[in-house]
């Protein structure tokens, strides 16, 4: 099979990385790639929002499955395109991918469906959503509607920083499009957690648990960012949690997208709060999570491709009980950055170290912002490598992950130093 995927970040490198082991696949094509992917499959310099361009590479080398990486693709309605032209891709449709488009659509379902979530005011105007803010207790969360980078959710601890946010994310634009409608909701207490969910229309099948940290700074300081790291399983997780994922969010979200006429077929993973009372459901992404793909898939024992297959032909009850393998050992991933991200970062910086770090066992480095430049590797984003590590504990595998961090170089390179650490004071959690 010739597969083809769109994206250049590190859950693509993963993904690359983990379907080229596929006895099934022949050719990996990655759109536009990075340097990590050129050295798996063949890196192809189109953009993932040239949407043309790709249809036609698809046709003219036959490609047999395409797998979407990034949301803005999804969010644009590249499946759309691509199922039209008669080609198959795994990814929800645009209308499908509004659970993570717009956070207006998938509060609004989850309120029809009783789906456990936290208390929120929906706005278009940011008179009313001050007028709202006077009747809140303090912190709350203030969430632009529509894709933001992952940057688009701010916690404002008082009344001051409510009307700045607000302000800067519906009058300022700060985000654009996507802050001109707003989701105000109460700050949940607990810990989080996000669940990867292989959903092929009528049923699905959990693959694997996993933690990130979102913010640039360690001790969760400073701004959001895309993730600096995540850690798998997740510590914090239990059968009790499962069984109430499957009763009271994943059923009531499948029957709320039937009524509508929309049918899910992709990956699902929501982001979870793990609260006193059990979980509720923070937010709904519609591909693979990034970083917490990197931690994932190394985990995984079992054949990738046909679960993708499975999806996309609607046939995920066909596979038997136990068919997805895991490594119970768990896998921690850190992610390395350049000077000046999240923010304006710095580019072109050679990176040295990536064999020596290699080498270590148990070890996978994946790429993300890099390219190559005159023979060597050189930084192309904020995010620039992901070093993920296994290990016979949480412990284990995150002194392997710094280790090998400490054998990679690149200039003005930072990185949080406590992934996994809160994980490592408990259990490992429990893998599905």
């Amino acid at each position: 099979m010739k597969i083809l995927i769109v994206g250049n970040g590190g859950r693509e490198h993963a993904l690359a990385w983990k379907l080229k082991q596929s006895p099934q696949a022949s050719r990996i094509f990655c759109a536009p790639g990075n340097a990590g992917t050129a050295e798996i499959g063949e890196n192809v310099t189109i953009a993932a929002n040239d949407f043309g361009a790709l249809v036609r590479f698809a046709k003219e080398n036959r490609v047999d499955l395409t797998v979407v990486g990034p949301d803005d693709p999804l969010a644009a309605g590249i499946v759309d395109l691509f199922t039209g032209e008669g080609l198959r891709s795994f990814g929800p449709t645009k209308a499908a991918a509004q659970l993570e488009s717009s956070k207006i659509f998938a509060k609004e379902l989850m309120r029809e469906q009783r789906i456990p979530t936290a208390q929120a005011g929906m706005f278009e105007r940011s008179d009313d959503a001050l007028r709202f803010c006077d009747r809140m207790r303090f912190p709350i969360v203030i969430k632009a509607d529509g894709l933001a980078l992952g940057k688009g959710v701010i916690i404002a601890a008082d009344p001051t920083a409510a009307r700045s946010t607000i302000d800067e994310m519906m009058n300022q634009d700060r985000f654009g499009e996507a802050g001109r409608r707003i989701v105000i909701e109460e700050f949940l207490l607990g810990t989080e957690c996000s669940l990867h969910v292989l959903v092929d229309g009528a049923n699905y099948r959990l693959l694997q648990t996993a933690c990130d940290h979102k913010r640039v700074f360690d001790g969760d300081a400073g701004p959001n960012t895309g993730g600096m790291g995540a850690f798998s399983p997740a510590n914090n997780w239990s059968a009790a949690l499962q069984d109430q994922f499957h009763k009271a969010i994943m059923r009531p979200l499948l029957r709320g997208l039937q009524e509508r006429k929309i049918t899910f077929r992709g990956l699902l993973y929501p982001g979870l709060m793990i609260c006193a009372d059990g979980a509720r459901v923070l937010e709904f992404n519609c591909r693979f999570g990034d970083p917490e793909t990197q931690a994932i898939v190394p985990r995984m024992k079992s054949d990738l491709l046909p679960l993708l297959e499975a999806t996309v032909d609607g046939k995920i009850d066909s596979l038997e009980a136990g068919t997805i393998e895991w490594d119970q050992r768990p896998a921690v991933t850190v992610v390395l950055a350049s000077g000046g991200y999240p923010g304006k970062y710095e580019t072109g910086k050679i990176i040295s170290g990536l064999d020596a770090a290699a080498k270590l066992g148990d070890v996978h480095i994946f790429h993300a912002g890099t390219k190559r430049a005159n023979g060597e590797i050189v930084t192309a984003g904020g995010r620039v490598l992901a070093v993920t590590a296994l290990g016979s504990t949480m412990k284990t595998a995150r002194a392997h992950a710094y280790e090998a961090i400490s054998r990679v170089h690149f200039e003005n390179c930072h990185y949080r130093h406590d992934i996994a650490l809160s994980a490592v004071a408990g259990n490992i959690g429990n893998a599905l």
